[in-house]
């Protein structure tokens, strides 16, 4: 069997990390910007980008911030799954599904938005220039709130053989009144087109912003803090935690 071992020498010395010490780790997404945010945090994951279509219908959620945490399920369970089969006797022992989206209008604050009763409007990547610029005027001198899902999906001796473990994180992003050509001049660098919200914080999507409210590698694509908080609670209460 190969040995593994995702756990960088610069990784701090938490009862998560310790626990994760030559453990087959894998990231279910090609995302580079998420590889990078756990590499700076001293993980080193595998990457395995999950097949699954990205298709759930956003009216069935009920709370709309379930819907990134379903989408991120989906795939580690689909990566999970696909490399047991692949190879039964190298199965993985975390994968860490993700999925970023952006919601316009930040929930209601005042009396009057409350009853207006606004709905976040989802924002995932543009499918076009002309989408994105029609984003990024939804969000030109508003706040939009960025929601990332986390799954953790990792071995049990209970059917089916799997547990999953779920959180979500929120970054309210406050973006400043931009002129039309300052837009227009974004949309053309082409920078967002890949980007949910149709920006890239991390870039020169800086620009369009004024601040941000939370944790800033959310907004990239990965709330780090969150998911090494999430292990240690882990750890802490389940003795069985990557350890089967």
């Amino acid at each position: 069997m190969p040995s593994h071992n995702a756990v960088l020498p610069n990784a701090l010395k938490t009862p998560a990390i310790e626990r994760l010490r030559n453990k087959r780790v894998v990231l279910a997404s090609a995302s580079p910007r998420r590889k990078e945010i756990l590499q700076a945090l001293g993980l080193d994951p595998e990457i395995v980008p999950s097949t699954f279509a990205e298709n759930l219908p956003f009216s069935s959620f009920e709370q709309i911030h379930e819907y990134p945490v379903a989408t991120a399920t989906h795939k580690a369970v689909q990566v999970y799954e696909s490399l047991v089969i692949d190879n039964p006797d190298d199965a993985p022992d975390l994968v860490i599904g993700a999925d970023t989206v952006v919601f316009t209008h930040a929930l209601p604050s005042t009396t009057l938005e409350m009853e207006l009763g606004t709905r976040q409007e989802l924002l995932e990547k543009p499918s076009s220039k002309e989408d994105n610029l029609r984003m990024l005027q939804d969000l030109n001198g508003s706040v939009c709130e960025v929601v990332t899902g986390v799954s953790l999906v990792y071995p049990v001796l209970t059917a089916p053989g799997y547990a999953i473990k779920e959180m979500d994180e929120r970054t309210l992003v406050y973006f400043v009144d931009n002129p039309l050509h300052i837009l227009r001049a974004y949309v053309e660098n082409g920078e967002g087109v890949d980007r949910a919200g149709g920006f890239a914080v991390q870039g020169l999507g800086s620009l369009l912003i004024r601040k941000i409210d939370g944790d800033y590698h959310n907004v990239v694509g990965f709330p780090g803090a969150s998911f090494f908080q999430l292990l240690d609670k882990l750890v802490e209460e389940d003795d069985d935690f990557l350890q089967i």
